[in-house]
């Protein structure tokens, strides 16, 4: 591939820190953090960061384990680099975020070295707690990204896709109260709060003949009773409603309430019904970035990118891209194998020889896409003018 001078200076920064770049991969793959306890992870990247002459902000918009680095010249365009780093419980880097956080390093190194020649500025944010909470979503409701001009991120997967096709979601538990009594001597006297979920999934099941294809629906009791022998009067169901646009998925919930409500009115019960995590937005993919990532990661080695995979969850990279325009680009780490993201055999893959080919490749796909960014005010205007027509409006930062 022919580079020019400052294109190769990117490439050749991130060539240089391959050894820091990878070990920081291996040393976070070796040491899983669950969500808001990443300490060592967060720490291990920031300190990575300032020893390459970021100035990084510990603790960042009040999260403890998140962290925004910043490296240029301020006032100018602005692009970042988005991190994760939370494991699983139980199965460690099973979704292979170790992979995530090390190429927005790559990127921000690579970026790093000319942003200021470029008359820009690059940023890396550290953001905890995906796979639960979803940091991203509370740093996009305090506008911590409203004055940038892209974000970019991968993520490991099985094949090579240009578009996310992220479910928007609510997390929603259901406390039924009712009234206890002896199940066998006085059963009369009682208000089964079981009773209440129970057709509470009933209810759901009805529902779901009459939802559109891309609506989920999926829960689990989580407190059901003590004893057969007494009426309980708590049980406790949590739930993920989801479905491909935000808009449908606030008439759904709708529903899914009106279902809870039902059961509670039919036995006799009353029903608390909360948020218990942060809400996840559709993913407004950047079709005109995320292709030309596409095109650099081809020049440089990669295998080729089909459009979108069939189906997908939900990641809280779409809170982020409903304010400013946005890439969730997924990159191959299986080599040709059959791979599902959560499970041991994609942690084991998030730590091959291959993955760490992937995370450097990707890492300067992501340090060229943000450069041209940065110095290409047309392809920057073709970038703004997608982001307002599919949302309707213009970015949040002002021009």
């Amino acid at each position: 591939m022919q580079l020019d001078a400052m294109r190769e200076s990117i490439i050749g920064a991130i060539d240089g820190s391959r050894e820091t770049i990878v070990s920081v991969s291996r040393r976070i793959h070796a040491r899983p953090e669950l969500g808001k306890e990443e300490v060592f992870a967060s720490s291990l990247l920031a300190e990575t960061l300032e020893g390459l002459g970021f100035e990084v902000e510990r603790g960042f918009a009040g999260l403890p384990t998140a962290f925004r680095a910043r490296k240029g010249a301020p006032g100018g365009r602005r692009v970042a680099f988005l991190a994760e780093y939370d494991a699983l419980p139980e199965i460690g880097h099973a979704c292979g975020h170790n992979l995530i956080c090390s190429s927005a390093l790559a990127a921000g190194i690579g970026l790093g070295t000319v942003a200021a020649a470029a008359g820009g500025e690059v940023l890396v944010f550290g953001t905890p707690a995906e796979e639960t909470d979803g940091a991203k979503v509370a740093l996009a409701a305090r506008g911590c990204f409203d004055d940038l001009d892209a974000a970019l991120m991968i993520h490991p997967y099985a094949g090579n896709f240009v578009l996310t096709e992220s479910l928007a979601m609510d997390a929603i538990e259901l406390v039924f109260r009712g009234r206890s009594t002896h199940a066998a001597a006085t059963p009369w006297e009682g208000r089964n709060a079981l009773d209440g979920v129970i057709l509470t999934f009933n209810n759901l099941n009805a529902l779901r003949q009459h939802v559109r294809p891309d609506a989920r629906i999926h829960g689990i009791v989580t407190d059901g009773g003590a004893a057969p022998n007494v009426v309980p009067e708590r049980a406790a169901a949590r739930f993920y409603v989801r479905a491909a646009r935000r808009d449908y998925l606030d008439e759904l919930v709708a529903r899914f309430r009106a279902c809870a409500e039902a059961a509670a009115s039919a036995t006799g019960t009353s029903v608390e019904i909360r948020n218990y995590e942060a809400s996840f937005d559709d993913m407004a993919n950047s079709a005109v970035m995320a292709e030309r990532f596409r095109d650099y990661a081809e020049a440089l080695g990669s295998g080729p990118f089909r459009r979108a995979p069939d189906s997908f969850g939900s990641v809280d990279m779409g809170n982020v891209s409903q304010v400013v325009p946005a890439i969730h680009v997924l990159v191959d780490i299986a080599d040709g194998r059959p791979l599902t993201a959560h499970t041991a055999d994609f942690r084991e893959a998030a730590a091959t020889a291959y993955a760490e080919e992937t995370l450097i490749r990707s890492g300067k796909a992501l340090a060229l896409t943000g450069y041209d960014l940065l110095v290409d005010p047309a392809f920057l205007a073709s970038v703004n003018a997608e982001f307002e027509a599919s949302l309707g409006r213009p970015p949040a930062r002002r021009r």
